[in-house]
């Protein structure tokens, strides 16, 4: 504990750079940005195709299987917004901590007199 205190300063703003900087990389890096994928856009592709071999036969056949794309488009929208709370609160703690390490300290010798 004494290491801690006697670095509480460096250790804070050392923290709260680093949750700054997690922050940032996280929102503008790993958060895709707005659009069509790769994926989505090859599984149009093979839709079209799909569609084209069966004769423009758009009723869809059921096999007895659910569709699942609504529950995947759930999915990951909720991904989404855990991603970006995840990354506001990071960057919280990483500016609380900044501006915590910047408050003047009291002297120990002021607290015991």
């Amino acid at each position: 504990m004494k290491f801690f205190f006697k670095h509480q300063q460096a250790i804070l703003r050392g923290g709260g750079a680093f949750m700054l900087l997690v922050g940032f990389v996280i929102q503008f890096w790993v958060v895709p940005q707005e659009g069509i994928s790769k994926n989505d856009l090859a599984a149009a592709r093979v839709a079209r195709m799909e569609a084209s071999i069966s004769g423009g036969n758009t009723a869809k056949e059921n096999n007895g299987k659910p569709d699942a794309s609504s529950y995947t488009k759930g999915l990951k929208n909720t991904q989404k917004k855990q991603m970006q709370y995840l990354t506001i609160i990071a960057m919280i703690l990483g500016v609380a901590s900044l501006g915590y390490s910047f408050k003047p300290k009291k002297e120990e010798e002021e607290l015991s007199t």
